[in-house]
């Protein structure tokens, strides 16, 4: 029987909340399909660990996660901590390590979570956002100059390579080919005079090596405004770091809830392990609520499945959040009820 060795990060907040039960759902398929898991559970790799020791992992924590077969992240942030210290502090140093330079995350309307976008109607949007997600506009390179003076100044560096942008955009183009043959570029080479023209020109030198895919580009405030007003007709979304971070949450929500939103960090050569998150955060003003929907972390464990080689096992998944939605009304209450985690994990499990 196959094992596969999985890191898992609660994280903060309601991380710890939401692991759990796609821990279930991972064993529960497993074992139908014929293979297991092992975990490895890093509890203190917190933000409540940065308040302690001044580190939100210790100094070896990458190190310890190099012979995992995937990760599992529940989320990371939490009041007390700034924002850009506990993401620079665990997350990014976790994608940037293990070359985790896809972040892909689908979007799906379904039946039984009505959108509140008029037009996004469930089986007809169905798309995947594609985000470059190790270099672009959150590059390290940058400062702060006179400090507390008037002049006071920040400079922040986006960084584009031909090799960074070429290897997300052929991931890209790969993944339209073997979906609706549809890719949308997000730009801004208006308005960003080096970056964009530079983006633009490799997304038309990669597009003539998929010659399957239909390709067009679009600058990304007329096409956040398209994601809103017509959805069903994207297929995959292609963006530089900020755009596809921005794009990604948008049309989650256009999705009906960001609570169920995941994503995943590929190292698409597998030279090292990809990370697997729900997209929601950490929530603090619901932790220990016992109330935190869990759809994207059990999502999320899906596509983990899906990236280890278990296609059917991660369509069974999917299938349960769908029938759960569609065929149940218990709801967790950013869904509108009154459930608890284990109650809507519970019912999934059943359907499962």
């Amino acid at each position: 029987m196959t094992n596969h060795r999985i890191a898992l990060i609660p994280g903060d907040g309601i991380g710890a909340e939401v692991l759990p039960p796609a821990r279930q759902v991972l064993d529960a398929v497993g074992r139908r399909h014929g293979f297991a898991f092992s975990y490895t559970s890093y509890n203190d790799w917190s933000c409540e660990r940065y308040l302690r020791e001044g580190a939100m992992m210790p100094p070896d924590g990458l190190e310890r996660l190099r012979d995992k077969d995937a990760i599992l992240l529940g989320a990371v942030g939490f009041p007390g901590v700034p924002d850009h210290v506990s993401l620079w502090g665990l997350l990014i140093p976790i994608r940037r390590r293990f070359r985790q330079y896809v972040n892909l995350r689908p979007i799906r309307v379904f039946d039984g979570l009505d959108s509140p976008v008029r037009g996004a109607v469930a089986g007809e949007v169905d798309f995947v956002v594609v985000r470059e997600n190790a270099e672009g506009e959150y590059s390290e390179i940058g400062g702060r100059l006179h400090r507390g003076f008037p002049e006071e100044a920040a400079v922040q560096e986006s960084v584009f390579t031909r090799a960074g942008v070429t290897r997300v955009l052929d991931y890209a183009f790969g993944l339209a080919a073997a979906r609706g043959g549809r890719l949308t570029s997000a730009t801004k080479s208006n308005g960003i005079v080096h970056t964009m023209p530079f983006w633009d020109e490799l997304v038309a030198e990669r597009g003539s090596a998929h010659p399957r895919v239909v390709w067009d580009q679009e600058h990304i405030d007329a096409l956040a405004a398209k994601l809103v007003l017509d959805p069903a007709r994207f297929d995959v979304v292609v963006a530089s770091n900020l755009f596809g971070d921005i794009l990604s949450d948008l049309a989650a929500a256009v999705a009906g809830s960001i609570g169920i939103a995941p994503a995943a960090n590929l190292n698409p050569e597998r030279d090292f392990p990809s990370m697997f998150e729900p997209v929601h955060g950490s929530a603090p003003d619901i932790a220990g609520r016992g109330v935190a929907n869990p759809l994207g972390a059990i999502w999320s464990a899906a596509m983990l499945l899906d990236h280890l080689g278990h296609r059917a096992a991660a369509r069974d998944v999917t299938g349960a959040i769908a029938a759960v939605l569609a065929k149940s009304d218990v709801r967790t209450p950013d869904l509108g009820g009154t459930a608890t985690t284990a109650e809507f994990a519970g019912k999934l499990l059943e359907l499962l």
